[in-house]
């Protein structure tokens, strides 16, 4: 494999972070994520449960750059 054929394979990613208080149904959870991922593009990359009911969610998406032509 050469240089180039590696940085091909490597992608970029731009990521946001959701946080959600306890309290928060898995129901009204999953269709916040469910919009996310279909109207923005995002998908899943972690998802932290904790003890006492909040959700620590990072989501992310592939960069897509764009090359100059001339």
């Amino acid at each position: 494999m050469t240089r180039l054929d590696i940085m091909a394979v490597m992608a970029e990613y731009t990521y946001l972070v959701l946080r959600l208080p306890r309290g928060t149904t898995r129901d009204a959870a999953r269709q916040l994520l469910t919009e996310h991922a279909e109207l923005g593009g995002w998908e899943l990359d972690r998802l932290r449960l904790y003890p006492d009911g909040r959700r620590h969610i990072r989501l992310r998406r592939r960069i897509i750059r764009q090359r100059r032509t001339f």
